[in-house]
């Protein structure tokens, strides 16, 4: 079985909504062992979705629309799909009693115009819809052709599907496709691609790496007669991969490197506490982020001002005049003074130049120097990235994080 997914709404088409069902869906499918030959957008105009419908049956024998059920004119999916295989339109009286009961319930008054959405072809299988008005259906044609039609709101979309479409096309399936995923930071795309160049080649389980914001995903595929056999094909190729990426990958699956960090340093029971002059407490709001921080994390301090690093971090006068704020000197003595100020076992520190002004030839906008002091022991680490301001201080907060995943990897 192929399926293309096809999001019909000139609003999607103009970028007014972002289209997380093509996302879901494609997911599903995969699971189910269907794959996607395609995805489109298309707009409200009858002709461009026959075409679409035309061009979509001669490459796959399955079409899931999103879209184009509600009560409006320019709600076209089920009128259009009907017309495609040739079925007559009717009004579904169960339905009708349905979505008179549902605008009961919820005490919102029935337009003539929402009976609109109790119309479908006698032939086909109505997709409840217990979350919204407008119901699915599943339209099945000649030569084993089929198009499904979903709404388009996710909450009514993704347990319509779930529920009904995933019983359904369970039928015409006898492989599952599994997909896990190994989350990378510290080492670009282009690096990871030419340690696993070999195995990109592979067919079951393939092998699939993927750039996202500034980490990387790298995607192992199975295809097996259950979950079980594709999860066998699985293991191997991982532990191939995760010799020869060590500690570069962090996480598995929609993990993030802060969840990472957050829970080591949870489950580590490790006090921590932030000085930051560029990133502007990023990396302190970033460590929040995780439920249950509170345990260990202290404090954060956002140290712009040379006299704010003097007087709240320790940070000497002499330093700051030999070096100045933006050196590996500062950068020690703010995470050593935070860390000994606050009473934690790690400080952190990060100072630079964030731009878009104030670099010089001997110190360029990008340039960041972070430090790290653990149990007394400080190291600092110089950054040289080459960005506008926000990636500058993001590419910092993640650079940080990710140095305190691996320190604290290796403390017992």
């Amino acid at each position: 079985m192929k399926a293309e997914i096809m999001a019909i709404g000139t609003e999607i088409l103009l970028g007014d909504i972002v289209n997380t069902n093509a996302q879901f869906l494609a997911k599903e499918l995969a699971n189910l062992g269907i794959g996607v030959y395609h995805q489109s957008v298309i707009g409200d105009n009858s002709e461009r979705i026959l075409e679409a419908f035309d061009n979509a049956f001669k490459n796959c024998d399955t079409i899931i629309t999103t879209g184009g059920l509600g009560p409006t004119k320019d709600d076209l999916s089920k009128e259009l799909a009907a017309k495609y295989f040739n079925m007559e339109m009717c009004l579904r009286e169960e339905l009708l009693c349905d979505l008179e009961d549902y605008f009961k319930k919820n005490n919102l008054e029935m337009t003539e115009n929402n009976k609109k959405q109790c119309y479908f072809p006698r032939e086909a299988i109505i997709l409840p819809n217990p979350n919204g008005t407008a119901p699915g259906a599943i339209l099945e044609g000649e030569n084993n052709k089929r198009i499904i039609l979903l709404p388009g709101p996710p909450r009514e979309m993704e347990p319509m599907f779930t529920n009904h479409v995933v019983p359904y096309l369970s039928k015409f399936t006898d492989s599952v496709l599994v997909s896990k995923i190994l989350r990378v930071f510290g080492i670009g795309e282009s690096k990871m691609e030419d340690l696993v160049c070999d195995l990109l080649d592979n067919e079951n389980p393939t092998v699939a790496p993927y750039a996202k914001n500034i980490d990387v995903i790298l995607r192992i595929t199975a295809k097996g007669k259950d979950k079980e056999e594709a999860e066998k094909l699985i293991a191997p190729m991982e532990k191939e991969i995760r010799k020869r990426l060590g500690d570069n990958i962090y996480g598995e699956g929609e993990v993030t490197l802060e969840e990472v960090v957050g829970k080591l340093l949870v489950d580590k029971k490790m006090t921590v506490s932030t000085a930051e002059s560029c990133t502007g407490g990023m990396v302190a709001s970033t460590l929040i982020n995780y439920p249950g921080i509170s345990e260990v994390f202290m404090e954060g301090a956002v140290t712009y001002s040379n006299e704010a690093k003097m007087k709240r971090l320790g940070v000497k006068k002499e330093t700051l005049e030999d070096f100045g704020a933006v050196s590996e000197e500062c950068a020690r003595e703010m995470a050593k003074g935070i860390a000994k100020n606050a009473g934690t076992r790690i400080g952190i520190s990060t100072t630079g130049i964030a731009g878009p002004g104030g670099g010089t030839e001997e110190k360029p906008v990008g340039l960041v120097y972070a430090g790290l002091c653990i149990d007394g022991i400080t190291k600092v680490k110089k950054f040289n990235f080459k960005a506008d301001r926000q990636k500058v201080r993001t590419r910092t907060m993640m650079n940080v994080l990710d140095w305190l995943r691996r320190e604290l990897e290796k403390i017992d």
